[in-house]
Parts: C-alpha cells; sequence; structure tokens
C-alpha cells in the first residue's frame, strides 16, 4: 500500500516543522492490578513486527518527505567519553542545518525551517549545547540519574537532573533503576521515577526503560506503565549502550501501552527509539510502527523521537540519491 503525502508539493510538511511542547503527563496514582495484568503474547508480536517493513511501499517523492519528516524527529546524539566543547558545536551547527543547501534547493525545501528534534548530550556538555543552540528555538536534552547505568544514589541523580534543567535543558532522559523492574518492585520504582519528575521542574521527561536488561516483553510492558503512571512524557527503548537496543517487537509492546495508556486517560505519552537505528531504512520502520499502531500525531517530533548519531548521514545520502540520482559521498555529507 503506498503512503500518500499531499499531491500539491508532496515534500512539503503536513504542518510547520516547528517542536511545540505538547500537553504534559499529569501521571496516576499507581494501579498495581492493571500493571500485573499485563499480558504479552511473544509470538504475535514477532510476526507483527516482521510484517512492519513489508506492509506499505513508499517511493520517489514520497519516500524523500518521509525522510524529511524523520529529520524533524532526531535526537541528534553525542554520549562519548571524548566529547568536548568543539565536536558540541559541530553537532549543534549540524542540527541547525541537517540537510545541505543544494540538496533543500534540489528537492524545492530551501524555504522550508528544517531542524532536527532535539540535540542530546552528557550533563557536562549542557551549557556547550545551550550556546551553540542559542536563537534556534531547538533543545537540548540531557541524560541523567547515573546514565547509562543508572547505579548511583537516588539523591545523587536528583541533583544532576536539577543541575541539567539549570544549566538549560529543556529535556530530560532519566534511566530507571532496572534491578527494581526485575524484582517486581514496582511502587518503589514508581515512587523514584515520580520523584525525578518533581526534579525535572519545567523540563519534559523521556524515561530510558533499558529494554535489553529486563529479560522478557511482558516486563517492558508493566514497566512502561509504571513509568507513564508516575509521570514520563516520553518512553524510551534504551541507552544505545546495551548489548539490544531498539527492536521493533520492543517498540509494539510500548507503543501499545501507550494506546492503552491513552484509552484510560486521554493524555498522549511520546515514544523514543534509541540506539542501532542507523540507516533510513531502519527510521521509516519505526515511522511506519507510529503510524500503524498510534496514528498520525505520533509522526512529528512533540510526541515521536529517533535517537541516533549516524541516521542523519544515510537520509541525507537516501535524499541526494533522490534529487540526483547517485548517491553522494559521505565526506560531502560531515556531522557538523
Amino acid at each position: 500500500m503506498a503512503v500518500r503525502e499531499p499531491k500539491t508539493k508532496p515534500l512539503a510538511p503536513a504542518r510547520p516543522i516547528e517542536l511545540v511542547p505538547h500537553e504534559r503527563n499529569p501521571g496516576l496514582p499507581l494501579d498495581l492490578g492493571w500493571v500485573r495484568a499485563c499480558r504479552v503474547n511473544l509470538s504475535a508480536v514477532e510476526r507483527r513486527a516482521a510484517t512492519l517493513g513489508t506492509r506499505r511501499s513508499v517511493k520517489k517523492e514520497y519516500q524523500a518527505a518521509w525522510l524529511l519528516r524523520t529529520i524533524t524527529c532526531i535526537d541528534l546524539t553525542t554520549l562519548s567519553g571524548d566529547d568536548t566543547p568543539g565536536n558540541v558545536h559541530r553537532l549543534c551547527l549540524k542540527a541547525r542545518q541537517p540537510v545541505r543547501p543544494d540538496l533543500l534547493r534540489a528537492l524545492g525545501m530551501e524555504d522550508e525551517r528544517l531542524t532536527v528534534g532535539a540535540v542530546c548530550v552528557y550533563h557536562n556538555r549542557v551549557e556547550d549545547a545551550v550556546r551553540a543552540l542559542e536563537g534556534s528555538g531547538i533543545p537540548v536534552a540531557a541524560v541523567s540519574t547515573g546514565f547509562p547505568a543508572g547505579q548511583t544514589p537516588l539523591r545523587l541523580k536528583l541533583e544532576e537532573i536539577r543541575e541539567s534543567v539549570a544549566a538549560g535543558a529543556q529535556e530530560i532522559d532519566i534511566v530507571i533503576p532496572r534491578d527494581l523492574a526485575l524484582t517486581g518492585r514496582w511502587a518503589a520504582l514508581y515512587d523514584e521515577v515520580a520523584q525525578f519528575r518533581e526534579a525535572c521542574g519545567p523540563a519534559h521527561m523521556k524515561t530510558i526503560l533499558a529494554t535489553g536488561e529486563l529479560g522478557t516483553l511482558r516486563m517492558v510492558a508493566q514497566a512502561s506503565l509504571v513509568c507513564m503512571m508516575a509521570g514520563a512524557d516520553f518512553i524510551k527503548t534504551s541507552t544505545g549502550k546495551e548489548p539490544v537496543n531498539a527492536t521493533l517487537e520492543v517498540g509494539l509492546v510500548m507503543a501499545r501501552m501507550i494506546r492503552q495508556y491513552e484509552h484510560a486517560t486521554g493524555c498522549q505519552i511520546g515514544f523514543k527509539p534509541a540506539g542501532g537505528v542507523r540507516t533510513a531504512k531502519q527510521a521509516m520502520n519505526w515511522q511506519f510502527l507510529m503510524k500503524e499502531e498510534l496514528g498520525d500525531d505520533w509522526l512529528f517530533p512533540d510526541l515521536f523521537r529517533i535517537g541516533a548519531s549516524a541516521l542523519l548521514t544515510d537520509i541525507e545520502r537516501q535524499l541526494s540519491h533522490f534529487a540526483t540520482g547517485r548517491y553522494a559521498s559521505e565526506k560531502y555529507m560531515p556531522m557538523g
């Protein structure tokens, strides 16, 4: 089934490419009955995930439109031990102008304001990113709470969140303490995530489940639900540091928990796959999952992000092929 964007100027976005803060999730009192009632049919999830990349055919200008949309949903990320103010500054330049001007002209998009969804960095690099993005409207996201393992005292986790917000971070990506989920201590997990949410203040909170370390899809569903009840604005698959990161099977389970939560509360929760999303084809599969399971609202950055560092380069290569008929060398598409 071909996915059609508007026939008049197919590459134009369906609504302005601008990040509008979404209504916050007020959370719910912990409902352990709902949590314990979670069930996942593993074989059904695997069959459904296997069809996501085969159910839709998106070609030519319509594929280019989907990829341009993808760019607006990228959390452009650097989380390396050798991060410096210089490489964060270069990343922020790329965030401001993610596609070469000549390609935008060839695509008829030179008058559109195209940026990524956010720049994601460690706490120590928040001020560098805020300075480099000044005036752009692009938010800075900080990974906090002892990222990636979460094995630090709660007092320090809360202090780190508050300091990141004070430094200018508008979004906080927290990691849950996996031991609480693995041992079924849902009330303790709820309490800790609720404290994270309070410490975030005005900053939106994206809650990283580290799904590759949770063991079962049922536990992924339960952890997703507890975090949403505790006030998470987004639920996120992975830190990108686990042996297994974002998979479509995990994404499908998390998306269905988001749908359950919306049906029960009327509140829309965002979703962010992260770790291992490196190609345009993979990114489009995630978009297909969002469209089919949650609807068109989850194709925009207020409810959908992809945590990635290398993805943008492949998207730009695909756009180059559409515009010129050939793939450009990666050296012409540096990351900043």
